[in-house]
């Protein structure tokens, strides 16, 4: 309704412009003319009132429902009216450049298809045409059982028994979901795709369905084997996945416990995208489980981030060239009189704690309460809350974890240098 009211009250606006022009050329020629010239289409009005009035109150009709529907507008949809004011759309789109080097000859249901987006994760290959929810043209092929490394698949039309499962959508301009056809046999497939650091899959594409529909499809696709982006090597965590907050949390638990043995058993659904999750998710960690409340932000320049995140990167593993090649570097290192190891005991406080608690990661300590309560223990580092955690192992696989306020703590130990 906002924008009927809109278009209808341009239109009068529009026609009564129209109209004082011609009124103009009807008082003269050189009236007319200037009357196209918007000062000199005003002077028109004020020095032939007279005439001129008809075509003004027919323009000034036309404010009534533009005022209106850009009212409504606004109450309804503001971000909408602002873009429309912004005049953004005017600009020319800026065309991102394509994540994937897709390229395919053929045709899906007898159109063109430019697949956008590629993918083949847990045995389901996907290429997807269209950034909306429903794609306009998309192919799903669900392999018998997932793969790791390199893939290759032939299929016959004459094949049977366990052969993938093709899948066909689209969706035109006069619908409001997509179509879809699906194949257990009966068509050709050849896929032959090699891994490609860091989480990529490239290689030939070849798909001909029986004629009826009608597409067949042939060159090379690159495809993402996860969903995590990478920027210069590195992951992007600005990018909105399930996978990416995997990585981040495993990477904050890593440096929060000082070990890389981490493996996160259930991180709960997400709603993306998001600017800040809270999630309690379960986590084994050297072999024990974990419940941890999880507390992420995202930020433009950062990327999704654990709040309270302020624990020191893991030291680098030796690789294998480095051992290997230390023979005489381990009789050096033998020979030279031993460095004693800086003894932390002697400036420890609870303040140098909370600075850097990363220093003091799975030490033992001793804390004793206002309240005349001792928790002895490792520390497991600071929770979002800001609280000191200590475990304290109870033989075998137990453990009692406590969480203290630095408030309630009257003097804090360290047992180990």
């Amino acid at each position: 309704m906002d924008a009927l009211l809109i278009l209808g009250g341009l239109l009068l606006i529009l026609a009564g412009l129209v109209w004082l022009v011609m009124l103009a050329f009807g008082t003269s020629l050189l009236w007319g003319i200037g009357s196209l010239l918007p000062p000199l289409t005003v002077l028109y009005v004020l020095r032939h009132w007279r005439v001129a009035r008809k075509a003004v109150v027919l323009g000034a009709l036309g404010c009534i429902p533009l005022v209106v529907g850009l009212t409504m507008l606004a109450s309804n949809d503001p971000q909408r009216l602002e873009a429309i004011l912004s005049l953004r759309w005017l600009k020319p789109q800026v065309q991102t450049p394509a994540e994937l080097t897709i390229q395919l000859r053929g045709e899906l249901n007898g159109q063109p298809f430019a697949p956008q987006q590629g993918e083949l994760i847990d045995g389901t290959l996907i290429l997807r045409e269209g950034q909306d929810f429903f794609a306009r043209r998309e192919i799903s092929i669900r392999l018998p059982q997932p793969v790791k490394g390199a893939v290759q698949v032939d299929v016959l039309p004459q094949d049977r028994g366990a052969l993938p499962e093709v899948q066909v959508s689209w969706l035109l301009p006069e619908q409001e979901l997509p179509e879809a056809r699906r194949l257990s046999h009966g068509y050709t497939l050849h896929l032959k795709l090699e891994p490609q650091a860091p989480n990529k899959l490239v290689g030939a594409f070849h798909l001909v369905l029986p004629p009826q529909f009608k597409t067949t499809l042939s060159g090379r696709v690159e495809l993402f084997s996860n969903r995590l982006r990478y920027i210069d090597g590195r992951v992007d965590t600005r990018h909105d996945s399930r996978d990416t907050l995997l990585y981040v949390i495993d990477n904050y638990l890593q440096r929060r416990f000082a070990t890389r043995a981490v493996q996160i058993v259930n991180l709960p659904p997400i709603s993306l995208p998001a600017e800040k999750l809270d999630v309690q998710i379960d986590a084994r960690i050297d072999g024990q489980s974990q419940h941890l409340p999880i507390l992420l932000h995202k930020t433009s320049a950062k990327g999704w981030r654990v709040d309270g995140d302020h624990f020191q990167p893991l030291p680098q593993v030796a690789n294998s060239a480095t051992v290997g090649a230390g023979s005489s570097i381990a009789t050096s290192a033998a020979a030279a009189p031993s460095i004693r190891p800086v003894d932390r005991r002697s400036r420890f406080s609870l303040a140098r704690l909370q600075s850097n608690p990363g220093q003091y990661q799975n030490l033992a300590m001793r804390v004793l309460t206002e309240r005349g309560a001792q928790a002895e223990g490792r520390f497991r580092g600071i929770d979002t809350q800001g609280q000191i955690i200590i475990q304290r192992n109870l033989g075998g696989p137990g453990a009692a974890s406590f969480a203290l306020r630095p408030e309630e703590i009257s003097s804090i130990e360290l047992l180990e240098p």
